[in-house]
């Protein structure tokens, strides 16, 4: 690995159909152009070893999970005459009667459709017409048309895309205001020479008798 680094290549291997693997050195740089191109994954290109050109197509690669720099990569050797199987993107064309007039939202379920063709015959995509989605239809694999030469493996119930109402958003509900019950009366404690009721006048004290004036002693003499 260290001298493959050094002279900036990865590891891969080569398989193929009856055929034993054979472990190689590829640049990723080239395998990135590969990538990128229009039909990405399912690009058919040459690979060389040791002068001879075998065609291949990118069965799987691994990526670095920081810088996404592809680590290694895996080849499939095909032969031209036989029938391969293959994941070709889905393509999405035009906009939905239930998205444009009816306020829906488009869910796309299944990017991805497996086939079985020829190499030759790898389609770059398949294209889905859904402009006449209404609210709550949906689009699956048996409605879907493809390419000349090319048969679709991806079972035919599968929904492809539909068209769904939005979700209404959640409102907070409202901090419920409990009115305080005025506080009760506390119960007017009865003391002795008060009304025990409001507006009952409060009964008088009876009167003390004044005590007679005692005789003044006189003195004996």
């Amino acid at each position: 690995m260290k001298k493959l680094r050094e002279q900036s290549l990865i590891p891969g291997i080569v398989y193929g159909k009856a055929k034993e693997s054979i472990a190689v050195a590829v640049s990723p740089k080239e395998i990135t152009t590969i990538l990128r191109s229009a039909t990405g994954e399912n690009t058919l290109f040459d690979l060389d070893l040791e002068g001879k050109r075998r065609k291949v197509i990118l069965k799987e690669y691994q990526l670095e999970p920081v810088k996404g720099q592809i680590l290694h990569a895996d080849f499939y050797e095909v032969a031209l005459d036989r029938a391969l199987e293959v994941k070709v993107h889905v393509e999405l064309q035009g906009t939905p009667v239930g998205v444009k007039v009816q306020g829906g939202i488009l869910d796309f379920v299944t990017r991805e459709l497996e086939v079985e063709c020829l190499p030759a015959d790898i389609p770059e995509k398949i294209v889905a017409d859904v402009t006449h989605l209404e609210m709550g239809k949906h689009l699956r694999v048996s409605e879907l048309t493809a390419p000349p030469k090319v048969k679709i493996l991806t079972a035919p119930d599968v929904v492809v895309v539909h068209v769904v109402a939005p979700r209404a958003e959640e409102v907070p509900a409202a901090a419920e205001v409990v009115a305080e019950a005025p506080a009760a009366a506390e119960p007017e404690v009865i003391k002795k020479g008060k009304t025990a009721a409001e507006g009952e006048a409060a009964e008088p004290k009876p009167e003390r008798p004044e005590r007679p004036e005692r005789p003044e002693k006189k003195e004996k003499k």
